[in-house]
């Protein structure tokens, strides 16, 4: 692949704004591609919504009604989820958690059972994975599930990764690859000469010259002078507030798969640590942790797996995903020559991230669009 110059001198071929995993994965295809990449990080990698992400790989059980597009997006990165996180881990030596547990969305009671009989029926008829259980069929794939609930909808296939290994695996194979990685340079605006990209400027005054820029910035793509001037896709952040607990000794985790209900998930990792999570705000850059939000959390895993409450209280987070009005994220050229966009994956962004990165190396090449679902 060949990439033109900066026309101001020598500088990087692609310079990456936010080192969440879709920015890494992103920067970490382009230098295998061949292109020099240096990516800035405002604060440290995966300290935004990938830091406080739960890292499902559950588009069967995200599927929504309306949003068939935006479904086979998450289908066709799902799929190659698996050779994805071979790679990184073979190149790395290190984990990504990647593990194909199945899923289950349980019905707490028989409002939810209605809820979720619905959408059962959307989930067959775009054929995807998945079967309706009966009460004592669901219990006994999760005997820790309540004796109250009303039924399942089983996905098999669903899965997940751990996504601060993820983060880890990433900025280690980007460097492998060639790649440079900053932390602490918060990018403010962009530099242009004859209507073209030339590189970025960052808040501690220094210039960083470059033939692309992508900007993968999460829910932060579209503020001040950078996004303005950029002309940046409408992107807003949703507030989502999550828990993680622990396995006490000689326990064990409150299920073998994702548990899923209309009002939280719960994920166990290899390691004892148990997610719950999330909650949706808006409630603009606020990231404050709430005694509503967490009480709501504990309450509804509770709620259909009563061991819970026997777990340890770690620590609760809050983070910020990147949402646009038609929940698609968007990916490929912006409207000024060299400049890129990988932002407004939602709540999907470590599920999208290997699909992320390859329509982005196909944009270096000039072989696709802007996508969006």
């Amino acid at each position: 692949m060949t990439v033109s110059q900066n026309p101001e001198g020598s500088g990087y071929d692609l310079a990456v704004v936010g080192a969440g995993v879709i920015g890494l994965a992103c920067a970490w295809r382009a230098a295998q591609a061949g292109l020099s990449v240096v990516v800035l990080e405002r604060d440290e990698p995966g300290s935004g919504a990938s830091g406080v992400a739960a890292g499902m790989l559950a588009p069967v059980t995200e599927a929504d009604f309306g949003e068939d597009a935006l479904l086979r997006l998450n289908l066709d990165s799902r799929g190659m989820w698996p050779g994805f996180a071979a790679e990184l881990e073979e190149l790395t030596g290190l984990p990504s958690g990647y593990s194909e547990p199945g899923a289950l969305v349980v019905a707490a009671d028989r409002d939810d059972a209605e809820e979720l009989r619905r959408l059962h029926t959307l989930q067959r008829r775009l054929g995807l994975d998945s079967e309706w259980l009966g009460p004592r069929a669901t219990r006994s794939l999760e005997p820790g599930l309540s004796p109250r609930i009303a039924g399942a909808i089983l996905a098999p296939q669903e899965g997940q990764v751990d996504p601060g290994a993820v983060v880890a695996a990433l900025a280690h194979a980007l460097v492998d690859a060639g790649g440079e990685l900053c932390s602490g340079a918060e990018v403010i605006a962009l530099h242009t000469h004859s209507g073209r990209v030339t590189g970025v400027r960052t808040a501690a005054g220094d210039t960083v010259q470059a033939s692309r820029v992508l900007i993968a910035a999460g829910a932060w793509s579209s503020e001040g002078e950078l996004g303005a001037e950029a002309g940046a896709p409408e992107v807003r952040p949703v507030k989502g507030q999550l828990l993680e607990l622990r396995v006490r000794r000689g326990g064990s985790l409150p299920a073998s798969r994702l548990v899923r209900t209309p009002r939280c998930y719960v994920v166990g990792r290899s390691d004892g640590r148990v997610v719950v999570g999330a909650t949706m705000e808006e409630q603009g850059f606020d990231t404050t942790i709430t005694a509503d939000g967490v009480f709501r959390l504990l309450e509804a895993a509770y709620e259909v797996l009563p061991d819970i409450g026997e777990l340890e209280f770690v620590r609760a987070r809050a983070g910020l995903r990147p949402f646009t009005p038609d929940n698609a994220p968007v990916i490929g050229p912006g409207e000024i020559e060299g400049l890129l966009w990988a932002t407004g994956h939602g709540r999907n962004g470590v599920l999208l991230a290997p699909l992320t990165a390859r329509r982005m190396v196909e944009a270096l090449r000039g072989v696709s669009t802007v996508v969006s679902a």
